[in-house]
């Protein structure tokens, strides 16, 4: 899902995330020329636990600083 032109966010319902879903939505944001991504898993007790962020390359936009993850 595309928010903005900003960020994409993957959803899953899985019982962990794993590193092929990581790189699945970093070769989303490459693709898209999208700097940053969400992946959210909804199959856990609290869902802060289930949110990772993910930057491709540098985040410089509308005066963020540049981060690097």
């Amino acid at each position: 899902m595309l928010v903005d032109d900003v960020f994409i966010v993957e959803l899953k319902a899985v019982e962990m995330i794993k590193p092929l879903h990581e790189v699945q939505l970093l070769t989303y944001m490459k693709l898209s020329d999208i700097k940053m991504g969400l992946l959210i898993n909804f199959n856990v007790p609290k869902l802060k636990e289930g949110v990772k962020r993910k930057l491709n390359g540098y985040l410089e936009y509308k005066g963020i600083k540049p981060v690097r993850e």
